[in-house]
C-alpha cells in the first residue's frame, strides 16, 4: 500500500532527505522558482530539486516517486525549447555529477554521461580529427543528456549523424529501477528475465507493426527525414532484440521511458577545411529553391535566413554591412563546404562555385577560407533565435518552433508559413532553419497575459498543424523533441494505429505514468495551452532575456547559488509576485534569499555576457541592485576612500605585512580564526585571512625613466599593494618582471610616480558606488591622458581584470575625458607581450609543460589566443583546461566568500592538478590566489615565465 504525497512540504522534504544528502536537496522558494523554467514558453514550478550523483540515488528516487505516486523529471542543461526539462514534481538535475568523458578506441567512440556539455565533447575529440555527431546550435550550452533524450540533430548532421544513428550502446535505468548496460553480452538475455513484460511487449509491437499493410513504410519514409514527433517508432524497424529495440526508443524518448546514466557514441570524422558564405537572394521562395542545387554540390550545411531574422542580427559583429540595404522580400542562405585535408581547399572553392551557377543572387556571391570570419558567421547563426527573441515587445515570450517540409515543396510550404503569420497577426514573426534537410525554425513574439492573446495562438497553431500535416505531409518537430507544444497532435500526424502503439510502449516501460508525464503522449487537446510563462517586464538591462540557458556553463556562481538565467528567472518571479500583491510571505522569502544567492555571489566578471547572443551582462543587474542597497553615508565612505586611495592603498601593505608576520609567529590556523571572528562581529567588512595570502612588494613602485619610454606603464593597485605570494619571494613582483622583459626586447616602460592612490575604479564599479566609480575613473583618465603627451605614448597595464575595467570606462566619463579616452591606447602586458616584445626577444630555455588560466577579462578582450602563443613560445607543451573559466575572486569575494572561488575553481583545479605541469600561470593575482587555493600548485604571472624563459644567465 502506498501514502500519497502531492503537495510540497516538510512530509516530502522529510522522504528525500532519507535518500539525498540536504545540501544536494533543494527546497527554498528561490530554489524551486529559480528551476521553473527552461529555454521554452512553459513554466511549472517543481515540488523539489534534486541535484542527484551517481545511479544509486536515481535507483531510490525512482522508488520513491513509483511509492509516494509524485512525477520526476530529469533535466541537464534545461535548454529545451519545448517544455521537457520542468515539472510541477521532483525535478532531477543530472548537470552537476555527471560529467565523465573518455574517449575510446583511438577517437572512434567516446563514452559519456548526460552532464557533458556537447562541446566539450568535442573539444576533447579535436586531436582525434573526430566530433559527435549532432551539432545543435546549442552545442556550447546543451548536454548529452538532452541531446539524446530529445534526438537532437543540428546544422550538418542530417539525419545519418544524428543521436539515434551514432548511438553505440547505453546505460540506462528503469522506472522499477533496475539498470542495464546494453554493451554486456548478456544484456537481452537480463533484460528479458527480469523486466519479461516490456521484453515481451515490445516483440509484440514490432509484430504488430510490421503486420500492418502501410505502416512499416509510414515510418520508413518519417525517418529519412529530421522527425522527433513521437517516439523513435523506427527501432522496432531496425531491431530484433528487446534491449536493442528499447536502446535506441530511449533516444527521442525525452525522459518518459527511463533515464540514461551513460552513452557510447560512435563518432563522426571533423573536417576542419572549411569555405563559408552568406549568399543574398531577391526571396524567400529563390533562397529555398536553391537548396538542391547546393545539396548536389556537395555543401554540409545550408542554413536560411529571411529578411526579418537578418534584420535582428543586421547590427551584430560579423553580418555584412549590405544586410542592412536589403530590401523586404530579401532572404540569406549561409553555405558551407567542409573536407578534412588542406589539400582539398580548391575542391571547395569549385564546389562552391557549381552550387551557385545559374542562381539568382542580389550580389555576388562572397565566400571565406578565413577561420574566424566563419566563426563570426556562424555565431550569428546559430544565436538567431536568443536574438530574435531579445527584440521582442517586452511582456512577450519568443516561441520558436521546428517544422519540416519536403525538400521538393519547400520554397511553396515556407512561403504558405509566411501567409500564416500575416493571416495571425505575427507580423514581426522570422524564419530561418536548416534548410538542407527541409527543417524551418520560425519564431513568433506572443504574449499569454490575456486570453484573447491565448486564443490568438490557439488558433494559429492549428493553422500550422494542417498546413505541414495535411498539406505538405511534414513533421511538427524536426529535432527539438515532441515536448508539450506538439503533445496535443502527435496523433494528427501519425494516426490512430502508430499513435496507438505510442500509448502501449509508454505503458510498458513507465506503468504508472510519472516519468515526465505530460511531454510526448497527452490526452488533453488543450496542453499546449496550459503552464504558459508570462514574462513581466522587469530591469532594462536584462529585459531582454528569452531564459536560453546560454549563459550558464560560464557562470562561476552555477554550482554554488545562481545563474544569470536563474538570476533573472527569480527577479521576474518577484515582479509577478509584487504585481499580484497577494503572495507577500513567498516575495519577502525570495528578496531575502536573493541577497546572497543573487548578489553576494555574483562575480560580476561579464562571461555571460560573451556566451549570451544579445550581450545581455547580468553583472550589470548586480551593480546596479547592489547601488540601491547602499545608504547615503555608504556611498559618501566609498567617495572618500577613493578620493584618499593612496592611504588605502599604503593600509593594505601594512596589513598583509602584520598578517604575514603573524602568520610566521602563530601559524596559519590562529590567524585565520582571528579573522574569521572579526569578520562574524562586523559581517561582510572584514575579508577571511586564507592562505596562500600575497606579501606587499619590496617597493610599491620600480625606478624607471620617462626618456625614451615605449609606453607608459601603470601597475594596478593589485601590484602595487600584492606584489608577491609566498613562493615568489625571490622572485620580485610582476612589475619588475614586465620591466625586465619590455628592456630585454627594446621597448623600455615609464611608471609615473604620480601614479600611487590611481586605479581602474573597477572595485568601485563592481560594488555599485557610482560616485566613486565615476570619480576614480575620470581622474585616472585624465592622469593618464598628461602622462602620455596627449595619447601619444600607449597605456600598458599588466592586470588583465583592470585593464579591462578602465577599458570600459567611457561611458562614465565626462565630456571632455571621454574625447581624451578615445585617443589613449590602452594595452594590456599580454597584448605588450605578444605583438611587441615577443618577437624582439630570444628564447633561451622552455618549460616542459604549462597551465594556463585565462582570467574572464582576458576572455572578453579577446587575447586569450594571444596569452596562449606567448605560453607556446616559452613551453613544450601548453594545457589550457577544457573547465577553465572565471575563478570569481572578483576583487575581494574570495575573501569575504570564499566558498564561491571554490565552487568556481574546482573542476578547474583537478584537470589543472592531472596535467603534470612544471608551472601554472594567469594575468591578475587575485586569479592566481584562488586558483593557488583551489589546486594547491603556486599560480603566478605569466610575465615571470617570459622572463625567465629570456634570461641570459651569463649576463
Amino acid at each position: 500500500m502506498t501514502t500519497d504525497v502531492t503537495t510540497a512540504g516538510p512530509g516530502l522534504e522529510s522522504l528525500l532527505s532519507r535518500i539525498i544528502p540536504r545540501e544536494r536537496l533543494l527546497t527554498r522558494p528561490i530554489d524551486l522558482v529559480a528551476y521553473a523554467c527552461d529555454a521554452s514558453f512553459y513554466r511549472l514550478i517543481p515540488q523539489a530539486v534534486i541535484l542527484a550523483d551517481g545511479t544509486a540515488e536515481v535507483q531510490a528516487l525512482l522508488a520513491l516517486s513509483q511509492q509516494y505516486r509524485i512525477p520526476l523529471t530529469f533535466r541537464a542543461a534545461g535548454t529545451s525549447l519545448s517544455g521537457q526539462s520542468i515539472t510541477d514534481g521532483i525535478l532531477v538535475e543530472t548537470a552537476r555529477h555527471w560529467k565523465s568523458i573518455k574517449v575510446e578506441e583511438d577517437g572512434l567512440k567516446i563514452r559519456v554521461q548526460p552532464g557533458v556539455i556537447g562541446a566539450h565533447a568535442n573539444r576533447i575529440l579535436v586531436s582525434y580529427g573526430a566530433k559527435i555527431g549532432p551539432d545543435p546550435a546549442s552545442i556550447n550550452t546543451c548536454m548529452i543528456g538532452g541531446i539524446l533524450s530529445n534526438n537532437s540533430s543540428g546544422m550538418c548532421c542530417g539525419v545519418e549523424q544524428n543521436a539515434y544513428h551514432t548511438l553505440e550502446s547505453l546505460t540506462f535505468i528503469l522506472p522499477s529501477g533496475r539498470s542495464f548496460n546494453t554493451a554486456l553480452p548478456d544484456a537481452d538475455e537480463r533484460f528479458r528475465q527480469l523486466e519479461p513484460a516490456l521484453a515481451q511487449g515490445l516483440l509484440e509491437l514490432k509484430a504488430r507493426i510490421a503486420g500492418d499493410p502501410v505502416l512499416p513504410k509510414r515510418i520508413r519514409d518519417k525517418y529519412r527525414m529530421k522527425n522527433t514527433v513521437g517516439y523513435s517508432l523506427n527501432a522496432f524497424l531496425d531491431y530484433e532484440k528487446p534491449i536493442e529495440i528499447f536502446r535506441h526508443l530511449l533516444i527521442g524518448a525525452e525522459g518518459t521511458l527511463g533515464f540514461i546514466a551513460e552513452a557510447v557514441l560512435r563518432t563522426v570524422p571533423d573536417l576542419p577545411v572549411k569555405y563559408t558564405g552568406l549568399l543574398f537572394f531577391p526571396s524567400l521562395h529563390a533562397a529555398c529553391a536553391a537548396i538542391e542545387p547546393f545539396r548536389q554540390a556537395g555543401a554540409k550545411a545550408l542554413e536560411l535566413m529571411d529578411r526579418a531574422a537578418l534584420r535582428c542580427v543586421e547590427k551584430q559583429p560579423g553580418v555584412p554591412a549590405n544586410v542592412a540595404t536589403l530590401p523586404p522580400e530579401a532572404a540569406g542562405l549561409l553555405a558551407e563546404f567542409q573536407c578534412r585535408e588542406e589539400a582539398g581547399r580548391a575542391g571547395l572553392e569549385s564546389a562552391a562555385r557549381e552550387g551557385v551557377e545559374g542562381l539568382q543572387l542580389l550580389d555576388p556571391p562572397v565566400f571565406t577560407h578565413d577561420s574566424s570570419r566563419q566563426a563570426l558567421l556562424w555565431k550569428v547563426r546559430s544565436g538567431l533565435f536568443p536574438s530574435v527573441g531579445a527584440v521582442r515587445k517586452s511582456g512577450t515570450t519568443a516561441i520558436i518552433e521546428d517544422v519540416l517540409f519536403p525538400l521538393p515543396r519547400l520554397a511553396d510550404a515556407a512561403v504558405d508559413l509566411t501567409r500564416l503569420f500575416s493571416r495571425h497577426g505575427y507580423h514581426e514573426a522570422i524564419i530561418f532553419g536548416h534548410a538542407k534537410d527541409g527543417n524551418l525554425h520560425f519564431v513568433i513574439a506572443q504574449s499569454f497575459n490575456q486570453q484573447t492573446s491565448i486564443d490568438q495562438y490557439a488558433r494559429f497553431m492549428d493553422d500550422v498543424v494542417s498546413l505541414v500535416v495535411d498539406r505538405y505531409d511534414g513533421a511538427l518537430k524536426a529535432e527539438h523533441g515532441t515536448g508539450r507544444n506538439m503533445a496535443p497532435f502527435v496523433e494528427t500526424e501519425w494516426g490512430a494505429e502508430a499513435y496507438a502503439i505510442m500509448r502501449r510502449l509508454k505503458e510498458l516501460a513507465d506503468p504508472a505514468g510519472l516519468l515526465n508525464p505530460g511531454v510526448i503522449l497527452n490526452a488533453n487537446p488543450q496542453a499546449h495551452l496550459k503552464d504558459l510563462k508570462t514574462l513581466p517586464t522587469v530591469e532594462e538591462v536584462i529585459d531582454k532575456c528569452t531564459e536560453c540557458g546560454f549563459c550558464e556553463p560560464h557562470c562561476p556562481s552555477r554550482n554554488l547559488t545562481r545563474t544569470p538565467r536563474q538570476r533573472i528567472v527569480v527577479r521576474r518571479e518577484m515582479e509577478r509576485l509584487r504585481q499580484a500583491g497577494d503572495s507577500a510571505d513567498r516575495l519577502n522569502s525570495l528578496a531575502r534569499d536573493f541577497v546572497y544567492d543573487g548578489l553576494e555571489t555574483c562575480a560580476v566578471d561579464g562571461l555571460c555576457a560573451t556566451a549570451c547572443p544579445v550581450s545581455i551582462n547580468t553583472g550589470d543587474l548586480t551593480r546596479h541592485l547592489r547601488a540601491q542597497r547602499h545608504s547615503q553615508f555608504s556611498r559618501w565612505l566609498a567617495l572618500l576612500i577613493a578620493k584618499n586611495f593612496a592611504t588605502v592603498e599604503k593600509g593594505v601593505r601594512v596589513g598583509l605585512r602584520v598578517g604575514n608576520h603573524m602568520q610566521a609567529l602563530l601559524g596559519d590556523r590562529p590567524v585565520t580564526s582571528l579573522s574569521r571572528l572579526a569578520r562574524a562581529v562586523l559581517r561582510s567588512l572584514i575579508p577571511l585571512w586564507l592562505t596562500p595570502m600575497p606579501k606587499p612588494p619590496r617597493v610599491p613602485l620600480p625606478t624607471t625613466r620617462q626618456e625614451g619610454a615605449f609606453a607608459v606603464y601603470f601597475p594596478s593597485c593589485l601590484t602595487r599593494t600584492m606584489g608577491r605570494l609566498p613562493d615568489e619571494s625571490g622572485s620580485g613582483s610582476p612589475a619588475e618582471a614586465l620591466l625586465v622583459v619590455s628592456q630585454r626586447a627594446g621597448k623600455p616602460l615609464w611608471i609615473p610616480s604620480q601614479i600611487v592612490g590611481l586605479c581602474c575604479a573597477t572595485p568601485f564599479s563592481s560594488k555599485g558606488y557610482r560616485e566613486a566609480h565615476l570619480w576614480m575613473a575620470n581622474k585616472t583618465v585624465e592622469s593618464l591622458w598628461n602622462w602620455t603627451g596627449q595619447g601619444k605614448l600607449p597605456v600598458v597595464i599588466d592586470t588583465s581584470v583592470c585593464t579591462h575595467g578602465l577599458k570600459s570606462c567611457k561611458p562614465f566619463l565626462s565630456t571632455e575625458n571621454a574625447a581624451r579616452f578615445e585617443r589613449l591606447q590602452i594595452l594590456d602586458s599580454v597584448e605588450l607581450a605578444a605583438d611587441y616584445l615577443l618577437s624582439q626577444l630570444v628564447i633561451r630555455r622552455r618549460e616542459r609543460c604549462t597551465v594556463l588560466h585565462p582570467v574572464c577579462s582576458l576572455v572578453e578582450m579577446n587575447l586569450t589566443a594571444k596569452f596562449e602563443r606567448i605560453a607556446r613560445a616559452c613551453s613544450d607543451k601548453v594545457v589550457t583546461p577544457i573547465s577553465a573559466g572565471c575563478c570569481a575572486f572578483a576583487g575581494d569575494r574570495g575573501w569575504l566568500f570564499p566558498e564561491l572561488t571554490a565552487s568556481a575553481t574546482e573542476q578547474e583545479a583537478r584537470e589543472a592538478r592531472s596535467a603534470g605541469a612544471d608551472g601554472f600561470y594567469s594575468s591578475s593575482r587575485t586569479c592566481e590566489i584562488g586558483l593557488s587555493r583551489a589546486s594547491g600548485q603556486v599560480y603566478r604571472s605569466y610575465l615571470f615565465l617570459l622572463e625567465w624563459a629570456t634570461r641570459d644567465e651569463n649576463h
